[in-house]
């Protein structure tokens, strides 16, 4: 997958004057946060569960290495293998080893960020393996040549048109916009892909150190189906998803369904715990686990160790208004969003990603609705400070910040002009209550009024409540 997020600023202008984009997000906006609101309401406890999953995974996060080699211990027990991978390069290498020993042609993937973010589609194929998406959405994505640009509605940004349109060019049927016709369309196409396929990759919600298994959570039959059809499955999966018992792992299962989808459970939390063994009716005769480091080991000990605490439910993105405004793909790389904003910079740096962190407005809606309570607007003002320490931030920022720096440490200077300047905003303002240009601040004003100051300063008001 190509990197893009150097050029946010460019995709999120185009992503605004895209009408087909902006109708799909509409359906965002009407969907997932209402309905999470509704499922919360129905549990009064979801408050004190936030507590305890924040509490859980720090503390997995400052043991992490343990509850990996537990893990890894088990999985071995139960007859599995598991494979260590610092770089995406060497998950994909290894992943391709697998397939090569199963002699394999074809393979079936269930719903995984990971192998996005390692760019495992593309390798695959330009060696001889073909991967197919069997997630619905996923599946649409790979016939338009597209990536997913949210975590869990990965075709978010696409309208029931664009979908018959794809399966009319690849399929070759009649054109139907009914989603039940189009559902049972994609099931047909599927089917003999599910039978071919030589091996299976699915990605993990969580890794369960207790047992050595993994777990899946969908609401598609397509995960069951391509970890136990298949001769050999492939758990790809980063590391920060252990946690250490089954009941741990129910914590979090209590938690990501209401904050994502706004359901009580997935309709599928399917569990693996190694290859078929004497008497199972199915499952693989093989059985790997490909754990993905790909720079988030430097994450730990650092400022950065809350967002490992993620656990891909996307709140934070069906919450924000920037990505309900632009859409995922104007972050230009796998993860969006808020979450986006901060992992981001970290797998391709903050020379690359530096703008996703100021695409911000800091409302902190992201923050109040994550299930495991993770301070984004603080990371996201890590990356700030980082990418201003570096000299990486606009000349015009940078102007700026000392312009402001020089008022705000004279505060007789700075009280004078912060008057003036909101008499003049709303004498500019005018009877209308707001003004549609305004100097240096055309960013502002080239897509919205700015309202004119309702008052007096902040200080003149501080100094009269005061009295």
């Amino acid at each position: 997958m190509q990197i893009k997020s150097p050029e946010f600023k460019q995709n999120a202008r185009i992503a605004l004057q895209d009408a087909n984009l902006q109708r799909a997000l509409g359906n965002l906006k009407a969907g997932f946060p209402h309905k999470r609101a509704a499922a919360v309401a129905r549990m009064p406890e979801f408050d004190q569960l936030r507590d305890e999953a924040r509490d859980l995974k720090n503390h997995i996060l400052e043991h992490l290495d343990l509850y990996l080699e537990e893990f890894e211990k088990n999985v071995v027990a139960n007859g599995g293998t598991v494979h260590w991978c610092r770089t995406a390069e060497d998950a994909r290498k290894k992943i391709l080893e697998i397939c090569k020993d199963q002699d394999a042609k074809t393979v079936t993937k269930g719903k995984s960020m990971v192998t996005e973010e390692i760019d495992l589609n593309d390798y695959l194929e330009k060696n001889g393996v073909k991967p197919v998406e069997t997630d619905l959405g996923e599946y649409i994505l790979q016939l338009r040549e597209d990536h997913p640009s949210h975590i869990i509605a990965p075709a978010i940004h696409l309208n029931i048109e664009d979908v018959a349109d794809a399966f009319h060019e690849h399929h070759q049927r009649p054109k139907s916009n009914d989603p039940a016709h189009l559902m049972r369309e994609a099931r047909e196409m599927l089917r003999k892909h599910f039978v071919a396929a030589d091996v299976g990759i699915t990605g993990a919600n969580f890794l369960v150190a207790e047992t050595g298994s993994t777990i899946i959570c969908t609401n598609e039959g397509n995960g069951d189906l391509t970890q136990t059809l298949p001769k050999t499955h492939i758990v790809v999966s980063s590391i920060e998803k252990v946690v250490p018992t089954l009941e741990d792992m129910t914590l979090f299962l209590r938690l990501l369904a209401r904050s994502a989808t706004g359901q009580e459970f997935t309709v599928y939390n399917t569990l693996s715990s190694g290859p078929r063994r004497p008497g199972d009716q199915d499952g693989p005769e093989n059985f790997h686990v490909v754990l993905v480091d790909n720079g988030r080991s430097d994450m730990v000990g650092s400022e950065f160790q809350e967002m490992l605490r993620c656990i891909r439910c996307s709140a934070c993105m069906n919450h924000c208004p920037v990505y309900g405004a632009v859409g995922g793909h104007s972050y230009g790389w796998v993860y969006p969003g808020p979450m986006g904003s901060v992992l981001t910079p970290q797998m391709i740096g903050i020379e690359n990603a530096g703008l996703l962190p100021n695409a911000s407005t800091f409302c902190g809606k992201c923050e109040e609705v994550c299930p495991v309570r993770i301070p984004l607007p603080k990371l996201m003002r890590h990356w700030r400070d980082k990418e201003y320490e570096k000299h990486l931030s606009p000349s015009s920022v940078r102007s700026g910040l000392a312009l402001w720096s020089f008022f705000a440490t004279r505060p007789k200077l700075y009280r004078l002009f912060a008057a003036v300047g909101n008499r003049f905003l709303r004498f500019k303002a005018g009877k209308k209550g707001r003004t549609s240009k305004l100097p240096l601040a055309s960013a502002w004003t080239d897509h919205r009024d700015m309202p004119a100051p309702s008052g007096k300063t902040f200080m003149q008001q501080w100094k009269e409540q005061n009295r």
